[in-house]
């Protein structure tokens, strides 16, 4: 009996503690629910925060970057007016986006174009959407997309520079964004689209940042625009000389530096696969300056300013739709050959052909693009990105050094894709803007420049 009275005593003695314990404490599932959430809502709040410094930068890239960039490449009686159009993108665009632009290249999952979903910005709210950032307000992901619209027609802009008239500019790049633009976006990145490698697209085509949805798109334009425009008046025969290389020098470090947030943000997450984007972009910016000074200095004796910096642009492009699948040394392979094939289509082919591309946007941004492209099929590798996988979690092979050389044949389908939208696309708007506005400047207004002829300003006052 003593023997069970003990038993009893001891029983109760570890009971008490345990039942208070229960009454002190929730279920271990419910705490458990509880850290989950919290850690869920830290990884929200940490990918919506990087997502927000990502969408400033990429807007510093057109404005100051790319308004510097281009606005000291130009004769001095241009600066502003080509500056101008860098800005007033930054709004046409913004409105243009709000109103249908978004929904165009993310609604519905079409293979060529999105719906009017989104319009007005309708049901893009605080909620994120799964297809697309999981963890990140739809609304971030809005405006970290909006940033790549403003950007991609400003850089056509650099090739019909000194000689369009502003009103036909303006209406170019509105009809430009809904022909061109938002397809090639929805194609690309929009859940469905034909070339969407995660989200169903029937021939997958990795665009990690925007190589043909970007720079091919615009390139190509850019010299549609120039061949179309014809020759500014006095060229070649006349010097047509960069008029301050010191403010496009500013510019193309501003671009260095928010090219992170283009390459790096498209991971759409503060995650590792944003710090491979990351350095494989600055890898690639390094190795092209470097590549086209090397092919400069053996081709004329010596390197230049205006060579390093148009160099590290190239890389910059290049890289851009391989940097969320390529380690770092096949991005300073990538880097090098594009700026030693932009020289070259800048130093020579261009001359040989005499087109007018006046800041050679075709040059960089169509040729760069395109070779980037490519190369990204050459080397993606699943030991980068590792999103894509079979029904049985396994990871796929991506690009011909995981084993998958069909990947080289779906780029280059995209590559041509975004070539003959943008040729095509381009010929349609500036034949509408030709018979509405007419899109070159009198030649007066040409001879006197643009700044005073169009806006009544100059640049540069110099008055004692």
């Amino acid at each position: 009996m003593m023997k069970h009275f003990r038993k009893i005593c001891l029983l109760t003695m570890f009971a008490a503690p345990a039942a208070v314990w229960a009454q002190a404490n929730p279920d271990i599932q419910t705490r458990l629910a509880a850290v989950e959430s919290a850690a869920k809502s830290a990884q929200s709040a940490g990918d919506n925060a990087w997502m927000l410094v990502c969408s400033a930068l990429v807007l510093m890239m057109t404005g100051p970057g790319l308004a510097l960039f281009y606005g000291g490449l130009v004769r001095r009686k241009n600066v502003l007016s080509t500056m101008m159009q860098s800005f007033i993108l930054m709004a046409v665009v913004t409105v243009v986006w709000a109103v249908v632009g978004y929904s165009l290249a993310f609604g519905g999952s079409g293979p060529f174009l999105g719906d009017f979903h989104f319009a007005l910005l309708n049901h893009v709210g605080s909620d994120p959407n799964p297809d697309y950032a999981p963890t990140i307000p739809q609304q971030t992901f809005m405006i970290y997309q909006l940033m790549f619209a403003i950007i991609t027609p400003a850089l056509i802009s650099g090739a019909f520079a000194e000689r369009m008239k502003f009103s036909a500019m303006l209406l170019f790049m509105v009809l430009w964004g809904l022909i061109v633009y938002f397809p090639m976006a929805h194609m690309v990145w929009g859940k469905g689209g034909l070339l969407n490698a995660a989200l169903g697209g029937k021939v997958p085509t990795f665009d990690f940042a925007g190589g043909t949805v970007v720079h091919i798109t615009s390139g190509v334009s850019a010299l549609v625009c120039a061949l179309y425009m014809g020759k500014r008046t006095g060229f070649p025969s006349d010097a047509m000389k960069p008029h301050n290389l010191v403010i496009s020098f500013i510019g193309a470090c501003l671009l260095w530096v928010g090219w992170f947030g283009f390459n790096a943000g498209s991971a759409l997450a503060a995650s590792g696969l944003a710090t491979s984007a990351f350095v494989a972009t600055h890898f690639g910016a390094a190795a092209a300056a470097l590549g086209w000074v090397v092919a400069e200095w053996r081709h004329d004796g010596k390197p230049s300013v205006l060579g390093a910096i148009s160099g590290a642009v190239a890389g910059l492009v290049a890289i851009t739709p391989a940097s969320g699948f390529v380690k770092p040394f096949p991005a300073l392979a990538i880097g090098f050959s594009a700026g030693i094939v932009c020289f070259f289509m800048v130093a020579h082919v261009k001359k040989k052909f005499k087109y007018d591309d006046s800041l050679d946007a075709f040059g960089v941004h169509g040729i760069g693009g395109t070779l980037g492209a490519l190369l990204t099929g050459v080397f993606a590798t699943n030991q980068v990105n590792d999103s894509f996988k079979d029904s049985a979690g396994k990871l796929l092979p991506l690009g011909l050094v995981d084993g998958h050389p069909s990947q080289v044949l779906n780029q280059a389908i995209g590559v041509a894709i975004s070539w003959v939208l943008a040729i095509v696309g381009t010929l349609i708007v500036l034949k509408i803007c030709d018979l509405l506005l007419g899109v070159r400047v009198r030649k007066e207004q040409e001879i006197q420049g643009l700044d005073v002829s169009l806006h009544g300003e100059e640049g540069y006052i110099f008055e004692s």
